[in-house]
């Protein structure tokens, strides 16, 4: 991959039925907990101050979004009876921080393993930390064995998924100590009986706690062996694309095509045979694969903020045989890509950020799309026609088409003013 086109980045039952609610901001009861190696006093009322700082910068700010959430104050409340400074702790699915800050600040932990999927939401956890005095305190795994071995207490913010929860669960059963507690927490209006049903396949028990402010805690114990090989990523063939796709739990669509991509893949045969293209928000890398596999002389790059995406991807890309041919990176909204370095953007948005309904996702990418872009090059857009993003890719790209619609989605192409 040439130099111009990608660049180095610079970048356990009493204390659960009976758990103390220092953290609730209604309840400001002062506690005092002595973090010994690091000869450092803080009070539980650190926590509601420190939750106040958090920032969910790089990713999208908005009136109706925030860094941390009840969930986040519910899973260390019940976590409190459990820690204490040498505890080894896991934090995983942490969103900006909240978790793995107010473990260190608020429950005396003196060191915490944490796993992010989202690439700001790794940049958000280090900035908060430098704003909270906490850098240095806490180390960052992909989700395997180093991140989980011997760890005790594993707390996790329940993903949407259920793949990526079982995925999730499977390792904390293979690789967590034999008598590891996961707290796994969310908002109720997001949970479901399926969630249960994955955690009962690996932990002996799993109990779910009362409500409480619209969240709700899962404690799974007891890990169950996990004989054989991790479940994850999941190979599938596509024979309507004749391709291999692999798949991490929290991967989009899974090993599946998605139909808003199956849809602007009707369009391969009408996009321009650039040399240097981008798909954006790759996912498991299908549209990275198929124009490869159309243009042999193209260099592509899939990327996607998603470390399960960029797993996939790359498995992707090397089952099909590609794998010196397409770059995967890891990276928010091409920030590591030169400017004017690309002739071609294949993107199939987002339209969620996290669990609420957003364009900020979408628009952040249009915006990255007009830097990455050289003057003519394209952005081929596929979105859900209710989105009516035509007017936003006219002001951030250039002069933007129609090509197709479907009684669900529309494909736009923009060329770069």
């Amino acid at each position: 991959m040439p130099a111009a086109l990608v660049v180095s980045s610079r970048r356990h039952d009493r204390c659960l039925r009976g758990a103390s609610t220092r953290f609730l901001p209604s309840r400001p009861k002062v506690e005092t907990v002595k973090h010994e190696s690091e000869n450092h006093t803080v009070t539980a009322m650190d926590v509601e101050a420190l939750l106040g700082t958090l920032s969910r910068l790089p990713d999208v700010e908005a009136d109706n979004l925030q860094a941390f959430d009840a969930t986040d104050r519910l899973l260390l409340d019940t976590a409190a009876d459990l820690l204490g400074p040498d505890a080894k702790v896991v934090v995983i699915g942490d969103r900006y921080g909240a978790l793995t800050l107010g473990t260190l600040a608020g429950l005396g932990v003196g060191h915490v393993r944490v796993s992010q999927d989202l690439f700001t939401g790794r940049l958000a956890l280090k900035r908060n930390a430098v704003v909270a005095g906490l850098e240095g305190r806490f180390t960052e795994y992909e989700l395997n064995r180093d991140l989980l071995d011997g760890a005790g207490v594993v707390l996790l913010q329940l993903p949407k998924s259920l793949a990526e929860l079982e995925e999730i669960a499977d390792a904390v059963a293979r690789f967590a100590a034999p008598d590891a507690v996961l707290l796994a927490g969310g908002r109720v209006k997001h949970m479901s009986l399926g969630m249960n049903e994955v955690l009962e396949r690996y932990f002996s028990s799993v109990q779910p706690q009362l409500a409480r402010q619209k969240s709700r805690v899962l404690v799974a114990r007891d890990p169950k062996a996990t004989p054989g090989k991790r479940p994850f990523p999941v190979v599938e063939s596509l024979p309507e694309l004749g391709i291999t796709v692999c798949a991490h739990g929290a991967a989009f669509s899974g090993a599946r095509l998605d139909i808003g991509t199956r849809y602007l893949l009707t369009f391969l045969d009408h996009m321009p045979a650039s040399k240097q293209v981008v798909d954006l928000g790759c996912g498991t890398g299908i549209l990275a694969t198929m124009y490869a596999l159309r243009h042999p002389d193209a260099r592509v790059v899939a990327t996607d903020q998603s470390a399960a995406a960029v797993a996939s991807a790359r498995a992707t890309a090397a089952a099909n045989g590609l794998g010196e041919r397409v770059a995967v990176i890891h990276d928010d909204a091409m920030s590591t890509l030169e400017p004017g370095s690309v002739d071609l953007i294949l993107l199939n948005p987002p339209f969620h950020l996290g669990a609420s309904v957003h364009a900020g996702a979408a628009l952040k990418m249009f915006h990255a799309a007009a830097r990455v872009l050289a003057p003519g090059g394209e952005l081929w857009t596929v979105y859900n026609s209710h989105l009516q993003y035509r007017a936003a890719l006219e002001r951030n790209i250039g002069p933007t088409v129609e090509e197709g619609r479907n009684p669900k989605f529309t494909v736009t192409r923009s060329r770069k003013s």
